[in-house]
């Protein structure tokens, strides 16, 4: 019987992370709209670059966000989600706004290409161990048995607006008639909206009354075990099982508009048409959202019914994983028998979407299980090498392809790739063991 009664303050917490999951998209996701008006504006200057070099711009964001994850989840644990979510905003709120500039000219410095590079790699510092904090202030606020819904909500909110965002660009830009600079400012503004709010809502922890690990845990400036943690197997599991999803994932949010606009252009050729792509485009993310609740609500169920808290988070990962794989096959057999079918394609890669999200809360929780107190600095661990190795390998191996196999032929190698791997990744969830966290129940030591 629980000692404690769960704070109602918690569904407006959640409410708050919802919102900074959906900003952290939707800054993040505006790359993948914008880079063919960027690149114009910079060859407008007197360059000659290619989308294709855009690359590079995406490389610098990704390889700073993974670098930055842990050194953030540990600031989360050591001094609290609030102050560390604040700075991590409120950085990459600037970062962006400075997006807004490229290309353009103050005296006798123009914001070139390399300075889009830089920007961005300070800008994927900043946004570095958000998610790990969010881990961080649900694994505070809701109890055990709740904490895969909760995050799954998180999740489904920021797939959400990632869907979004190709859609509300369109709206903005392409109809609406703001600059793409005018996009980037607002979107900067609304990321410094949020930190006003959240800086008068949000605590780090609920009264101890309504705390869920009162019981477990002392307060104060938790130290980290870090000889622990680099010990960890479940952790190198973890770690490797979220490769995964980031190698075979950013193809979505990175290459499939730009994809289907080249593919097929006659739907590129009307308002009408452009909004139909922009939302098949953003679609994967957009059911990938009923994904996370999905795979979320089902592991917690699977916890309540059975008490097995390993296979409440494993079976569901192996059959998100699974289940993703033979849709990515599926996708590259219609690129081979109805290539004209723009339909079937994107189909199918909204299938793809919804089941590799099937997998998102159950990976963060186990971050939570395994971690508990530690779970920013876990959870920062899976963020970090998952972006580090997969998203960073991902992006470079689908780029590196795509040149080099034009046509169909790019992305059909890449599909088969990303199949193979999502079945790596259903051996490795049969092997991440929850019920064993990386320090025992005895209370975090305190610095």
């Amino acid at each position: 019987m629980q000692a404690y009664r769960p704070s109602p303050h918690r569904y407006l917490i959640l409410g708050l992370l919802c919102l900074l999951a959906m900003i952290t998209y939707m800054d993040r996701a505006a790359n993948g709209s914008a880079k063919s008006a960027i690149m114009k504006d910079l060859n407008d200057g007197g360059s000659n670059y290619t989308t294709d070099d855009f690359f590079y711009v995406l490389m610098a964001f990704q390889l700073a966000y993974a670098l930055f994850e842990i050194p953030s989840g540990w600031l989360g644990d050591t001094f609290g989600p609030r102050s560390t979510l604040l700075r991590i905003v409120l950085w990459w709120s600037v970062f962006v706004a400075l997006t807004g500039f490229t290309g353009m000219t103050f005296g006798p410095v123009t914001i070139g290409f390399g300075a889009l590079i830089v920007i961005q790699f300070l800008f994927g510092m900043g946004e570095a161990g958000a998610f790990p904090n969010i881990a961080k202030a649900l694994y505070n606020w809701f109890p055990s048995d709740e904490r895969g819904t909760a995050k799954s909500i998180v999740w489904m909110s920021a797939r959400f607006m990632g869907g979004l965002t190709p859609l509300l660009w369109v709206l903005l830009v392409e109809i609406g008639g703001l600059s793409w600079r005018d996009a980037m400012w607002l979107f900067a503004g609304v990321a410094i909206l949020w930190c006003v709010a959240f800086f008068i809502l949000f605590r780090n922890k609920p009264p101890i009354e309504h705390d869920p690990n009162a019981a477990a845990t002392k307060r104060g400036v938790v130290a980290v075990p870090w000889g622990k943690l680099v010990r960890s197997r479940n952790l190198w599991l973890l770690c490797c099982m979220y490769v995964v999803t980031n190698f075979c994932w950013y193809f979505l949010m990175y290459d499939l508009p730009g994809r289907l606009k080249s593919q097929f252009p006659d739907w590129n050729a009307t308002d009408g048409g452009k909004i139909q792509l922009a939302l098949l485009a953003g679609a994967p993310l957009l059911v990938g959202m009923f994904g996370c609740l999905t795979g979320g609500i089902v592991s917690d169920y699977i916890l309540r019914r059975t008490g097995n808290r390993v296979w409440a988070r494993r079976g569901v990962g192996m059959a998100g994983y699974g289940l993703a794989g033979l849709f990515y096959l599926t996708a590259a057999s219609s690129l081979v028998y109805a290539p004209a079918n723009v339909l079937l394609f994107a189909g199918l890669l909204i299938a793809m979407g919804f089941c590799n999200d099937l997998m998102m809360a159950p990976a963060w929780a186990a971050a939570q299980d395994i971690g508990r107190e530690y779970s920013a600095t876990v959870s920062g661990a899976m963020n970090m090498f998952g972006n580090l190795v997969g998203a960073v390998s991902g992006i470079f191996f689908t780029g590196t392809v795509i040149k080099a196999f034009p046509g169909n032929d790019g992305i059909l190698y890449c599909f088969v790739t990303y199949a193979a791997v999502y079945f790596v990744g259903v051996v490795l969830w049969r092997f991440i063991d929850v019920s064993k966290p990386i320090v025992a129940d005895d209370p975090p030591s305190v610095a």
